[in-house]
């Protein structure tokens, strides 16, 4: 859960802003689901981040191609905020469409409970980062994006997250100054997809004129630094979408190979506690609501 100094009367969207702006560095796992919610919910992390991958996946079973749609996205995230009281950071792809798509995807994340939306410059429909032949639109319209993206949300204490594609197809001096023409506009955090070294990384920290965020993704193009290095470098903000949808993948290969196999658990894959699981989910909640309320006989 978050820590006890936190103020209970405080936002979750206004903790995540004081973080940011006091220099506290915020490491934010990815989470895809509810269940990989809850774990992360009770570990003290400053947030969360609900990964646009990961969460296709899941829910649909298919590739981040921008293939879902807001309404399906927005229903995800709104039900992990709602069981969840950590920060949570929230992937919107391209604001699902023009600029009308940009002011709707906004108030819908803020009224569910989000903290950040992060909203990325590719052409739709957008792909995942880290992919190959990702397009980026014209500068200009994703400024105004931003423009209508501030303009959109309530408070201040939303954040807008800007991300750039633009480094693999056009260079880092083209994200670089992608980049600071979004924090211009409006735009709290930077987000700088797929640098390709410590080098472009350090550029980045040091160019940027926003707070910047990391995206650590196993397999990825970026290189894996810890989380000192990066505040090191001038980044508040790293993300981790993958790691935990990889992990959980590999531990149910691991599993279900064992009951092909000869219908036994695999003695070396770590399980997670049953009676723990129930209690992760709300079970004694059901428990002690039966022991008030007994089924008449």
């Amino acid at each position: 859960m978050n820590d006890s100094t936190d103020d209970p009367a405080q936002t979750a969207a206004a903790r995540l802003r004081a973080d940011i702006a006091g220099g506290t560095f915020v490491a934010a796992p990815g989470v895809y689901d509810l269940i990989s919610a809850l774990i992360a919910d009770r570990m003290g992390f400053r947030a969360l981040y609900v990964t646009g991958y990961g969460t296709v996946a899941s829910s649909l079973g298919l590739p981040d191609a921008g293939l879902a749609t807001y309404s399906q996205m927005l229903e995800r995230v709104a039900r992990i905020v709602e069981r969840t009281t950590t920060p949570v950071i929230a992937d919107a792809d391209t604001g699902y469409g023009g600029l009308l798509n940009v002011r709707h995807t906004v108030r819908g994340y803020e009224r569910a409970g989000v903290a950040a939306i992060q909203i990325e410059d590719q052409e739709f429909p957008k792909k995942c980062g880290h992919t190959p032949n990702r397009r980026v639109i014209a500068k200009r319209e994703m400024v105004r994006k931003i423009e209508v993206a501030c303009d959109a949300r309530s408070s201040q204490d939303f954040l807008i997250v800007a991300r750039t594609d633009a480094r693999s197809a056009h260079g880092l001096e083209e994200a670089i100054d992608r980049g600071n023409a979004y924090a211009a506009a409006g735009a709290d955090i930077i987000f700088v997809e797929s640098p390709e070294s410590e080098a472009e990384l350090a550029e980045i920290g040091r160019r940027i004129e926003k707070p910047t965020v990391a995206n650590l993704v196993d397999g990825g193009r970026t290189p894996l630094l810890s989380t000192a290095a990066l505040a090191e470098l001038g980044f508040s903000l790293a993300i981790f979408p993958v790691a935990g949808f990889l992990a959980a993948a590999q531990a149910l290969r691991q599993v279900y190979r064992g009951i092909r196999a000869d219908g036994t658990v695999d003695a070396g894959t770590p399980l997670f506690p049953f009676e723990q699981f129930n209690e992760l989910i709300g079970f004694p909640d059901v428990w002690a609501f039966e022991r008030r309320f007994p089924e008449v006989e």
